[in-house]
């Protein structure tokens, strides 16, 4: 039943950090053996908040420096805080052994990534690269609201042309908006794609049973 997930969103300030914490603490309620992951978090001050809620909503005992081995205080894309506060690239290698580590013991783990999947880790790797690494099942998240046709198509075609496995995605109200375009996102995008929708998250509500029930 395993399930090695990375949480990808088409943009930064989609949702990733509240969709994989409400996935994984449904999952643990159904007696799962869930592990989470955010292998590089930036926008650090002292304590990775995305990592910590994720451990929490998953009731992880893992340390943080393995469910976050890499963090910035800058909020940019991973290889540019690095570059801009002088420290060291993100080291792939203890990325994998943290994960080996995590997936061992586990039923399911979610990573959730940094913005999209092109957005670097190191100038030669991004979050496409980290999923075929890893072999992980993509869940796209997309903020539904006006836009998001373009960037959720673009986003599914980038993951076609670098041979990754896409579960689905999901649509999630990041906002209150009550506009024509979040009413008829997902059946436009349900003509515009075979990728499978997962179901939409309305603002401020919980996942719901029927987008729990694609991974379980």
């Amino acid at each position: 039943m395993g399930q090695n997930l990375l949480i990808t969103g088409t943009d930064t300030g989609v949702g990733k950090t509240t969709i994989a914490c409400a996935l994984a603490f449904a999952l643990k309620t159904r007696r799962l053996r869930v592990a989470v992951m955010k292998p590089v978090e930036t926008g650090v001050e002292q304590t990775p908040m995305d990592a910590e809620a994720l451990r929490a909503a998953a009731g992880s005992h893992q340390s943080l420096e393995v469910i976050c081995p890499f963090r910035y205080r800058m909020p940019l894309a991973p290889a540019v805080a690095a570059e801009v506060e002088g420290l060291p690239l993100p080291d792939m290698r203890r990325i994998k052994i943290s994960f080996s580590e995590i997936a061992a013991r586990s039923d399911f783990v979610l990573v959730e990534g940094a913005g999209g999947l092109a957005v670097p880790i190191t100038w030669d790797t991004n979050y496409a690269d980290l999923a075929r690494e890893l072999d992980l099942e993509l869940v796209l998240v997309v903020a539904n609201r006006l836009g998001c046709l373009n960037s959720t198509l673009l986003t599914l075609d980038y993951a076609t042309r670098r041979g990754l496995r896409v579960k689905g995605f999901i649509l999630n109200q990041v906002a209150q908006d009550d506009s024509p375009a979040v009413a008829t996102n997902a059946a436009a995008l349900s003509r515009l794609t075979t990728v499978t929708y997962l179901g939409s998250v309305r603002y401020k509500e919980p996942l719901s049973l029927a987008i729990v029930e694609h991974f379980v």
